[in-house]
């Protein structure tokens, strides 16, 4: 066991969040892909975020930074940004724990994101078509309600929350040897890479990254903190031009290697999770397997345990059948 000192969260902070988050988060299934294992000659499991709660991971951060908060602050009511999975999981959370919440959420984000998360229990708010234009009314209501701000991803009770899965993957797969996940602002990758480097150095974390928008890789081969966007993505939930701070130091620390997929090859990663292993999933959720199929992580996985994580499910039926229908037959 290793311990990292120097890092903003812990090994026992991920194991302190995996306890308040018992009960509330589901522990997902990780079976084996015959399918992808066959395709890259290495052993591939497949870890179900989107069969979470809410059909994403960020419940996991979103429940254990709001069950952190004092009474005081939970009376003060929250405030969250999103363009959809943290929404919603800051919204069920807020439901479970008797907190009042309100999420600012771009004009531009999916109908099926806005209506799920004013179903759990948030007042939405539709502002602006960028994550800029959200975090700017988020900051001018916390000034005028006195709310506290939930990150969905720079911050150390959330960075833990999502680390849980790693310790899940361990618990499954004592012996994996690669990790593979889908990076917007980093939380999701750094909680892993801290729950299994922690336990087991040896594990490659790798992240990846759509070439249209990659604050995160760039700033990992360049060696500093650095934005990347040239255009949206269909891997919208992880549409985040600059990585966050504390995110970025646990990455350049712990991460093994960031690669970047076109929007061919997330379509293709999409395409294959539905006709070949029955998995529905968003652009972002089809990351890491579309980074397995491109075959840019060759050297990684062939001969190797591999878990690829599907980060979540929340896709627009409308937009499945636009990439469905693109008659893409393997």
């Amino acid at each position: 066991m290793k311990i990292y000192n120097n890092l903003p969260v812990t090994l026992n902070d991920i194991i302190e969040a995996q306890q308040r988050i018992k009960g509330h988060v589901y522990k997902t299934g990780m079976p084996k892909s015959n399918y992808l294992s066959e395709r890259c000659n290495g052993t591939i499991h497949l870890k179900f975020e989107n069969m979470q709660r809410t059909g994403s991971f960020k419940i996991r951060g979103a429940f254990n930074k709001l069950a952190s908060l004092s009474r005081e602050e939970r009376e003060q009511g929250v405030i969250a940004c999103s363009a959809g999975n943290h929404a919603q999981g800051v919204s069920l959370s807020c439901a479970m724990l008797g907190i009042d919440s309100k999420v600012v959420m771009p004009c531009t984000a999916p109908s099926s994101k806005v209506a799920a998360t004013a179903d759990y229990s948030a007042e939405v708010i539709l502002h602006g078509n960028s994550f800029n234009d959200t975090i700017s009314k988020a900051h001018e209501l916390i000034e005028l309600e006195n709310r506290i701000f939930i990150p969905p991803y720079d911050d150390a009770k959330v960075i833990a929350g999502q680390g849980t899965i790693g310790l899940e993957i361990l618990e499954d797969l004592y012996d994996v040897d690669n990790v593979i996940v889908p990076i917007g602002g980093g939380g999701l990758i750094s909680g892993i890479a801290i729950a299994l480097k922690s336990i087991n150095p040896t594990i490659n974390i790798i992240g990846v990254q759509a070439v249209n928008v990659h604050g995160m890789a760039k700033s990992f081969h360049e060696g500093q903190f650095l934005s990347h966007r040239t255009t949206g993505t269909i891997a919208d939930g992880c549409d985040v031009s600059t990585p966050g701070k504390l995110t970025y130091e646990i990455v350049k620390e712990l991460v093994t290697d960031i690669v970047v997929v076109t929007e061919e090859e997330i379509k293709r990663g999409m395409i294959d999770l539905i006709q070949r292993n029955k998995i529905v999933t968003e652009g972002a959720g089809a990351l890491a397997s579309a980074a397995i199929l491109s075959g840019k992580l060759k050297g990684y996985i062939e001969n190797k345990k591999t878990v690829s994580l599907i980060s979540g499910g929340n896709i627009d039926l409308s937009r499945i059948s636009e990439i469905t229908g693109l008659n893409h037959v393997h």
